[in-house]
């Protein structure tokens, strides 16, 4: 009998420990995500981070070998979160030129927390998290575009003389487009601007005039909100 309790201690200590260490990790990528967010990654230094959440950089380094591993797991986490989001936009919209607008907000929200320097870190200093983000863009948010162009020929507001697969790639391209630092320097250009420029300009683009009409009506909704 004593040995049973003696093992439901344990397997309940056990629990709490893992439990806590989830806790730390998780705590610690949330502080570094803000840091990164506010700061860009490169200026952003593990004892920054330390500092920031109050805590000893050995800590840190028992769940996270160097930068480069955080950057990489936020990546991951980002990835996922997003995929689940923006899937969600599009079986929550009414029609497609509702979800682009969806779309245009959410993209909206994102870009407004982040550091424009976070890309260009990316890029140069981080490049399998880069590598994770294109794969992301072809793999995932190309299927969606090609998925939302089907849709809006069946409801009549996307042209049918298009090629849906070589606009989704197009419009991938654009958002890697707008992202880079030299065509459009970030003290010059703001990324949101940029960003809402180019879905804008792709919308009216492939839509019919049932869609330019819905397009219309949809931005005096939400301006006069």
């Amino acid at each position: 009998m004593e040995t049973l309790e003696i093992k439901n201690v344990s397997i309940v200590l056990r629990r709490n420990f893992l439990d806590y260490s989830m806790e730390t990790k998780d705590r610690i990528l949330k502080g570094a995500e803000e840091l990164f967010f506010k700061y860009g990654i490169k200026s952003v230094t593990m004892d920054d981070i330390a500092r920031h959440l109050a805590i000893s950089k050995k800590t840190i380094y028992q769940y996270f070998e160097d930068k480069n591993e955080m950057v990489e797991t936020l990546m991951t986490i980002s990835l996922k979160k997003d995929e689940c989001e923006f899937k969600q936009i599009q079986q929550e919209s009414e029609n497609v030129i509702v979800e682009v607008f969806n779309m245009m907000k959410h993209m909206g929200m994102m870009f407004s927390k982040v550091n424009p320097n976070i890309f260009y870190d990316l890029q140069k200093y981080h490049p399998n998290a880069w590598k994770q983000f294109t794969a992301f863009k072809h793999d995932c948010m190309a299927k969606m575009v090609e998925d939302s162009i089907e849709r809006g020929i069946k409801e009549g507001l996307v042209r049918t003389d298009l090629n849906g697969r070589v606009l989704a790639r197009l419009r991938i391209e654009e958002v890697e487009l707008g992202l880079n630092s030299q065509i459009f320097p970030p003290d010059q250009f703001k990324i949101l601007d940029v960003q809402m420029a180019m879905i804008d300009h792709f919308l009216h683009g492939i839509c019919t005039l049932k869609g330019h009409r819905m397009i219309n009506k949809y931005k005096q909704l939400t301006e006069e909100e």
